[in-house]
Parts: structure tokens; C-alpha cells; sequence
């Protein structure tokens, strides 16, 4: 199975670098996971509606260019539906199941996701009504795609 991470953004910090390969790393076990960065737009301080909807339609061009036609995309979006995880261990496995051998994770950017992007999801997944930082989104979701696969394949996990 192929998994694929779509990110605006750059990962800065060297302990969410460090997690990231770490997790990276574990999941090498299960699939092959291809984890791609887009440019992030600068938004100005007080950007108007409009200038913010720009933002992200950008991004959201950046986004849709790197999804292949084939994948299933789960997009992390806080208006998504909130799954434990055995309940997201039981979508992977209903997508492999079903022929699904390309799966995409999509996390937006500080604006979040255009609707563009939204529109191609399969699936809106939400992790919480918070908001978290893109980069430790990115961690706290490769560990969750790795706690998928430990449960997927009835091997201990931390509950």
C-alpha cells in the first residue's frame, strides 16, 4: 500500500523533523509512504476575506497537482468526522479491501483547505476542534497512520 502525506509547508524544527523520520522509519514495515511539501503562501497580518480565500485557493492548486487521479484522499479538516483509532485502523483496511492501494493525507496549511481540495477528498477527517501547528499535525498523523497499521495487522499497541 502506498500512503501519501501532502503538507503546506516546510518542517523547521528538528524534534518534529526527528519524530517524522522516526515514524517514517516504522511504517517502512507496512508501506510506502511519500511524504510531499507544498509551498505555503505568506499571509498578511488583518488579510481581508478575500485575500485569505486567495491564500488558500494557491495552496489548494499546489495540493490538487500533487494527488494522483488513482488515490483515495483523506483531508484533515476540523469540519471532518472525528474517528477513534480502530475506527481509523477500520477505514485503511476498507480502502485496501476494496482495490484502494494509494491513499492520500491531506493537511492545509495556518488558513486550512480550499474547498477545491475539500470537494476532491473522499473523506474529511477531523482529529479535534482545536487547532494544531501543520507541523505537529504531521507527526501526531503519521503516528496515527502507524497505530492503524499495528491494529490492521493485531500487533500490540499503546492503548
Amino acid at each position: 500500500m502506498k500512503i501519501t502525506i501532502i503538507s503546506v509547508g516546510k518542517i523547521k524544527e528538528k524534534f518534529f523533523v526527528d519524530a517524522i523520520k522516526e515514524y517514517s522509519k516504522r511504517l517502512s514495515k507496512y508501506c510506502k509512504l511519500n511524504i510531499v511539501e507544498v509551498k505555503d503562501e505568506k499571509t498578511k497580518e488583518n488579510a481581508s476575506q478575500t485575500e485569505e480565500d486567495i491564500v488558500k485557493e494557491t495552496e489548494g492548486k499546489r495540493i490538487l497537482d500533487k494527488i494522483s487521479d488513482s488515490s483515495k484522499v483523506i483531508a484533515l479538516a476540523i469540519e471532518g468526522k472525528e474517528l477513534d483509532s480502530v475506527e481509523l485502523a477500520k477505514q485503511i483496511e476498507e480502502f485496501r479491501i476494496s482495490g484502494t492501494s494509494d491513499i492520500t493525507f491531506v493537511i492545509g496549511g495556518s488558513l486550512g483547505l480550499h474547498k477545491t481540495v475539500l470537494d476532491r477528498a473522499d473523506k474529511k477527517l477531523s482529529f479535534s476542534k482545536m487547532t494544531f501547528p501543520h507541523q505537529l499535525m504531521r507527526v501526531i498523523l503519521l503516528e496515527q497512520i502507524y497505530r492503524s497499521f499495528r491494529i490492521i495487522n493485531n500487533e500490540p499497541y499503546h492503548k
